[in-house]
């Protein structure tokens, strides 16, 4: 194993320790960190959707933010820029939400998914992996977004000093906010927790340049291992660590806020890899981007979370499986999700092909 970069691998194992002291102390089960569930559960905060079980300014997106932020300034990594196709990056992103809704759950989640014995999250590997390919083929056919510019150090630093305001408002004055009485958004550690384990999580994600699509993508693409092992010791550490609590539960069926709707999980998740792969990194990753000054990357966090508001108020969210009078009742998605996922698929399609420059068209 001369090629581990064990640097990566202790970010994982880190990561992996992070999530489940997290659902330890209060977070959903199987969701001791998920990107995507926690921007959603800020768009709820913010009153940007109606849906009262999902509503909670997640300090841990807040934290990892401003870890990457910290660690980048410490290492003199921080760079501002910006310009590399604004536009398209907060739609890519408001899809990858839309996908990872469907899905129930982020690359990250995904992940932690698996190591609670959620076999329904298999699926979603599956079709993640499928849409990374796709992804990596456009970029085979020459796809670009273009490359960013050098900015202001104030524009690079925007996201960070919002995540700030919005925890520092948060603690002041948190009768601001749509807060879940009910539901997964009531499910939380507490604030300071929370926050400072986050804080740690986005130092190290930083250096490491952990990213669950990176991972794959480079196997494809490079035959380099290096970062899928940091997804590897996510995985072991979280399974290691169900089993010592006892809380490892295996099935396909009845996992914690997760539905075994096969084809929907499949489909979620090819769009989250491919929108990955063309935005330069899963959700984790355009977070930290964006603590080290990425604008092009801070566009696509807002993006995800104007793509949370648009599933919970138009319903194409996944509903999870419930067990009702002692039956199962298995989740999805209703009739507008299933439409959205083909939209989604459809607008991904066209973002390809549009961003491949025209004489990587004609010799292809």
């Amino acid at each position: 194993m001369k090629n581990v970069n064990w640097f990566v691998v202790l970010a994982g194992v880190a990561v992996g320790c992070a999530a489940l002291l997290l659902t330890f102390f209060g977070n959903p089960a199987n969701m001791g960190f998920c990107i995507a569930c926690f921007e959603r559960d800020i768009a709820g905060a913010l009153s940007l959707h109606s849906a009262k079980a999902v509503q909670y300014v997640r300090p841990e997106i807040i934290g990892l933010v401003l870890g990457a932020f910290i660690m980048s300034l410490a290492s003199k990594e921080f760079r501002a820029k910006t310009g590399s196709a604004p536009a398209t990056r907060f739609v890519l992103g408001a899809l990858v939400m839309i996908g990872a809704l469907v899905f129930l759950g982020c690359p990250l989640r995904m992940v932690i998914r698996l190591g609670g014995g959620d076999a329904s999250a298999l699926s979603g590997l599956v079709g993640f992996i499928v849409g990374i390919g796709i992804g990596v083929f456009f970029l085979n056919k020459g796809f670009s977004l273009k490359r960013a510019y050098d900015s202001s150090k104030a524009e690079g630093a925007m996201l960070p000093i919002v995540m700030l305001g919005l925890l520092l408002l948060f603690i002041i004055a948190p009768a601001l906010f749509q807060l879940s009485k009910a539901g997964p958004g009531s499910m939380h550690a507490p604030l300071f927790l929370s926050f400072g384990i986050a804080l740690i999580v986005g130092v190290l994600a930083q250096k490491a340049r952990l990213c669950m699509v990176g991972g794959i993508r480079d196997v494809m693409i490079f035959s380099d291992f290096k970062l899928l092992y940091g997804f590897i010791a996510i995985f072991v550490t979280i399974l290691l660590g169900n089993l010592v609590l006892g809380s490892f539960r295996f099935g396909f069926t009845g996992q914690p806020i997760a539905h075994s709707s096969t084809i929907w999980n499949v489909l979620g998740m090819v769009i989250v890899g491919w929108g990955s792969v063309l935005l330069g990194g899963c959700p984790l990753r355009q977070l930290i981007l964006a603590g080290t000054g990425n604008g092009d990357s801070a566009v696509t966090v807002f993006g995800m979370i104007a793509g949370a508001a648009l599933a919970h108020n138009f319903a194409l969210a996944g509903s999870p499986d419930a067990v009702k009078a002692g039956v199962l009742k298995v989740g999805g998605i209703g009739p507008h999700g299933q439409a959205a996922v083909i939209i989604c698929l459809v607008a991904l399609l066209i973002v390809s092909f549009v961003n491949i420059p025209k004489e990587a068209q004609n010799n292809g």
